[in-house]
Parts: structure tokens; sequence; C-alpha cells
């Protein structure tokens, strides 16, 4: 039996309450994540292949372990070739230098602005290039979201790279149905929007947001962010995110007192939420993908290279979100929006992908498998906590299940203390050190976990 090892926050089937879920930090920082590496876990599990997590862990400590256990290393990507990711791919090329066993990237991606000019990267020039270097000493190719980010690594001399875009979209193999569901939009119709922080504001996605809501009272804004859900659940705004007043996360937005939004911690949740909507649309490519996964129409309002050069490669309705007007009606986009190419190219698209996979030693369930039929049965006999929604309750299950996990961390922490004060006890330091040791210092340090919100809700209430 192959053991493939994934970098991805959590496994499909791991059930994670949504209070350890977020101080876990399982969607690492954006629930788009978990769609792409469960697609990924999905896809790679097959009757000769076990697919484990990795927690999103990179311990270059770790290699000769993972050489140990594991057949080969499978690292899904998004938009990894930005500044702020820097650091984290440094890391990353460190481990691989010191595996042994094939390492394949799947559908990395450079981040810069529609135009594709990739002046901004420049200064991290050198850490791309010591990555690819790494990962094409491990694989016979990479895997890359899009033109953007093939050209980008062409340009620098390496060849061997491949158009396959994300795994998320081949959840589902080379099936793909897509449909209007009705013949335009009305006040009726249940819309989803979705978009980043810096969309919002910067974008101007707001404003259109604003105006939705006001024509269509079904609307539902679906978040991403860790900070988003922490808002949520705990009502959290002393995050610099938590500034933002016009996202409708934001405890003092009109769709957040309305119950008009969610997050959600697992995929199979989001998407089949999705199922009951008539449309998506907004500037998160994996918000949409989710919707086209449950077979909703969408339609991105492309905002930089990442999401663009998805949008292209595989067809996706979209426009640029600078290129939108501010009293835009969504059933502008989805009565423009055509399906034909998204669904009726997914096939070859797909063999594409599988031949990837093949050329890098690695099967797939749809040809060498059940196609998911025990994957998708072992998710639906699991119970996955429903997608977060704003804490407008003072009803008690709802105090009940907060002050629970507040309770239990704190004997957490104060058990970990006690076990400090004996380990400096022993040390060189001494028993008076050990004695100094506050035991206070538990409830600093759960204020911290938690961020302090709890006063402030029950305040508000």
């Amino acid at each position: 039996m192959k053991r493939i090892l994934l970098r991805s926050g959590k496994s499909p089937f791991d059930v994670v309450p949504v209070e350890d879920a977020l101080h876990r930090d399982v969607i690492a920082t954006n629930s788009g994540n978990l769609i792409f590496s469960d697609a990924a876990h999905k896809i790679l599990t097959t009757p000769d292949a076990e697919v484990f997590s990795n927690g999103m862990r990179t311990d270059v400590s770790a290699a000769a372990r993972i050489n140990e256990e594991y057949d080969a290393f499978v690292v899904p990507l998004a938009n990894a070739f930005r500044p702020t990711f820097e650091a984290s791919l440094q890391r990353l090329t460190r481990l691989i230098g010191k595996l042994k066993i094939p390492v394949v990237v799947l559908g990395v991606g450079a981040q810069t602005g529609v135009t594709y000019d990739p002046a901004r990267l420049k200064p991290m020039e050198p850490t791309v290039r010591a990555f690819c270097a790494a990962v094409l000493e491990h694989s016979a190719s990479i895997g890359v979201r899009g033109e953007f980010t093939e050209k980008y690594l062409n340009d620098m001399g390496f060849r061997d790279v491949e158009i396959i875009g994300c795994p998320s979209m081949f959840m589902y193999g080379d099936k793909l149905t897509v449909e209007k569901r009705a013949a335009d939009l009305t006040p009726r119709s249940r819309i989803a929007v979705n978009g980043s922080h810096t969309a919002v504001r910067g974008g101007g996605l707001h404003k259109i947001i604003t105006r939705t809501h006001a024509q269509y009272p079904h609307l539902r804004y679906i978040g991403q962010n860790l900070t988003d859900a922490k808002q949520l659940y705990w009502r959290d705004v002393d995050s610099p995110a938590g500034k933002i007043t016009e996202m409708p996360t934001h405890p003092g937005h009109p769709m957040y007192q309305e119950d008009k939004v969610r997050v959600y911690i697992d995929p199979v949740t989001w998407i089949d939420d999705l199922r009951d909507f008539d449309y998506s649309f907004g500037s998160r490519i994996h918000g949409n993908i989710a919707a086209l996964l449950a077979g909703t129409p969408a339609t991105v309002l492309a905002f930089d290279s990442r999401t663009l050069e998805l949008c292209r490669f595989f067809e996706i309705p979209h426009r640029l979100l600078s290129e939108v007007p501010a009293d835009l009606d969504p059933a502008d986009l989805y009565e423009e929006a055509d399906f034909g190419a998204l669904t009726g190219n997914h096939r070859e698209r797909f063999d594409r992908f599988t031949a990837f996979l093949d050329k890098n030693g690695l099967e797939n369930t749809f040809t060498h498998g059940d196609g998911g039929e025990a994957f998708e049965k072992k998710l639906r006999s699991l119970s996955f906590p429903a997608g977060v929604r704003p804490w407008n309750d003072a009803d008690l299950a709802s105090l009940t299940s907060r002050f629970g996990w507040l309770q239990q961390r704190i004997v957490e922490l104060d058990n970990h203390n006690a076990q400090l004060k004996r380990e400096l006890a022993k040390s060189r330091v001494g028993a008076k050190a050990a004695a100094a040791l506050p035991t206070a210092s538990i409830y600093r340090r759960a204020r911290r976990v938690v961020g302090r919100p709890l006063r402030r809700a029950l305040k508000s209430k």
C-alpha cells in the first residue's frame, strides 16, 4: 500500500468542533484551502494508495521520519508565489531538499495584478527559483494554475511546467454539471456573494454588496478568512480585520445582524448548502468554485492574477472587478453567464490533469479506483458542524457551548501551568522560581487564545 503525505490543514474525515477548528486554524487562514486539499485527498485515494494529512506543518527536522514512513509528498498550493508567503516557501524548500521521496506540486500560482505584471515578484525570485529547482529534483514537472504562472516560470528558465488548474475543480472527476434553474433572477432568488477583504474595501465590492442586499432579501454573504469566522463565532473585533466595518462579517453590519452570513469549516457542508442557491458571484475563486461543484451558476469578479488565470483556464464566467459598476445588478451577470465552455471542455482538462498525475507516478481514484464512491460514502457517514453563523443569540445552548469550551481551555492551561512549575522545580532554576510562576497566568493565556470577545459580546446583548 502506497502512503501519500498531503500538505493540508486536516483530513476530510476529521470532524473538528468549531471552537477547536478556529483555535487550531485548520483552514490555514482561508477555508478555500480545504476545498482543493479535500479534492486532492479524494483524487489520490485508490485501492493501492492511502492519503494522510500533514496538518499544514512544515517541520524540516521531520524529513527523516517522512522519508521512512511515506512514499510521496504531494503539495497542493494556491497563490504561493507572493511576497507574504515567501518565508513559508523557504521553509517548504528546506524540507523538500531533505526528502528522498517524490514531491509533486499541484496547482501552484503566482500572484500579481490582472495585467500580469510580475514586477512585484522580482525581489522573491531567488526563493521561487530555489523552490522550483528543489521540486524538480523530486518530480517530472510542476503543475501550475494557469497561463501567467506558466510564463512566469518559463521566463526563469523552467520548462517542465504544466498548466493543470486547481484540483478543486476535479472533485467529481470528469463530471461537472452547471445549469441555470431559472430564466432570470428575481427578489425571491437565493444569491450567495463572496469577497476578500481587499476586494471589499479597495475594490469597492462593499457598494455592490450593499445594493444587492437591498434588492435581494435572500442574499447571503459567505466569508472564508479565519478572522471572518472568529467575528461570527466570538464577535471578535480586536484584530485588524475587525476594524473593517464594511465587511458583512462585522457585528455592526446589517447582514450580520440579519443572520445572512456564513463561514464553513468543511467543504462538504459548504457545497451542500450552495446546492439550494440560484446563483453565486464575487471575487473569491474558491467561493465560486464551491458553487460550481454544487451545480449552482457562478460568476467570478476577478481581482488579481490568481483568480483571473484560473477563470481563463477553466472558462469560468468572469468579469474584472475594476470594470464592474457600483450599481451592478447580479441579474445582469446571471443573464450573460454562459457555462457551455466550462462544462463542455471539462473532460479535456480532466484528462490533462490525470496525465500530469500519471507522469509523476500518482494514480487517481477515477481511473484506478472506484471513482471516489468509498470516499463519499465515508464522508456522508460523518456529522460535520454546520457553517459558522453570526452570534446574535443569548440562548442557553449557544452560551453553554462557548463557555464549555472556554472552561476546558482554562483547565488545560491550568494543568500545563502546573506541569511547568514541576519542571522548573526540578531544574537548576529551583523551587523559588517555580513558586513565582503565577497561577493567574493561565487566565491571561486563555484570554489571549479567545481574544477577549466574550465579555464584549455579552455587553452588547
